[in-house]
């Protein structure tokens, strides 16, 4: 008696015959006809398929619908992935931003937006510091404990407030040629930042959540990157660029993975699409809500690739498809 006799093809239930070809996995028997991608409905290439959530899929969908896309040469990753600077690289792409060392095993220094070697960042660093020098004694300026005059930074301590009298020890500034504390700077109604919180001695003022900001530090509250009049968004008392607004408080797209604009989106099994992704899983047809069209493995099948199915395969796969969409 064969040992098929009794099994069950596990996707379409039936018996297998006598002389039928089977194929295993996990434990599981199938028809030849059944074992096939979940996505694109193909037999396996090689019979090579990785299992995802307990559907098989074979190497094409799977990279594309999972396998992480790398943020250097935007080709997906395989095997080891590193995770820095919310992207992901292969090893041999995160590199140092200046001199290109791999920084996969040896560790990085985050310097904006960028990753940098530890030799790179303090070379930088000591590049800064030997930029700052002090006009009135020529020594370096080291942190924050600075005043400007007339376009030249000079050491806070060369002076007096000219109101109190007092040295100026911290936080100095200047206004019309006189130098001032931070107390006496305040008695004259000078704005202050919501950011630095330094007052703020230029024409480049802004006025937004009910605050005033140095032109270069109003800005995103996600990527940093300052305004410099593009619009910006509002949420609790945070301002956000348009593109991070919509990664965190808008739709995103099941296929792309980005932010949807409002008036170009489109809400199908319970998943949101960009008007123009919402396409036919089997040909990329485009489709709409008043196309006729049905669910296969949760994404949309137009018709005519429905209508192509095998038909002993198709009575199978309408009972997964569920109600077709109009």
């Amino acid at each position: 008696m064969s040992v098929l006799a009794d099994a069950n093809c596990a996707i379409c239930r039936r018996k297998f015959d006598s002389n039928e070809k089977a194929f295993t996995s996990s434990g599981k028997v199938y028809h030849e006809q059944c074992f096939i991608c979940c996505q694109c409905l193909q037999p396996f290439p090689d019979g090579i398929f990785f299992e995802h959530e307990g559907r098989k899929y074979c190497d094409y969908d799977f990279r594309i619908l999972f396998a992480p896309v790398c943020g250097d040469c935007g080709e997906f990753i395989s095997g080891r992935v590193i995770k820095a600077l919310s992207r992901n690289w292969h090893p041999q792409c995160f590199r140092c931003e200046i001199c290109k060392t791999s920084l996969a095993d040896s560790g990085f220094v985050k310097s904006g937006n960028r990753a940098l070697c530890r030799k790179c960042n303090a070379e930088e660093k000591q590049r800064k510091l030997n930029m700052t020098i002090c006009k009135e004694c020529n020594g370096i300026i080291e942190g924050s404990d600075f005043i400007t005059i007339n376009g030249q930074k000079a050491h806070i301590f060369h002076f007096d407030c000219y109101v109190c009298g007092k040295p100026l020890t911290s936080h100095g500034f200047e206004k019309d040629g006189k130098t001032y504390c931070l107390r006496c700077y305040d008695k004259m109604g000078v704005p202050i930042c919501a950011a630095c919180k330094r007052p703020i001695t230029d024409v480049h003022i802004v006025a937004a959540l009910g605050k005033s900001w140095h032109a270069d530090h109003f800005a995103c509250a996600k990527c940093e990157k300052p305004f410099h009049g593009r619009p910006h968004y509002e949420h609790n008392g945070l301002a956000y660029c348009e593109t991070h607004y919509n990664q965190l408080f808008g739709e995103i797209c099941f296929y792309c993975n980005q932010a949807i604009k409002s008036d170009k989106m489109i809400r199908a099994f319970r998943k949101h699409w960009c008007e123009d992704h919402f396409r036919c899983s089997s040909c990329g047809s485009q489709l709409t809500l008043k196309s006729k069209f049905f669910e296969l493995d949760l994404r949309p099948l137009c018709k005519k690739c429905y209508d192509r199915f095998p038909s002993k395969l198709r009575k199978h796969l309408k009972t997964r498809m569920g109600k077709s969409g109009n």
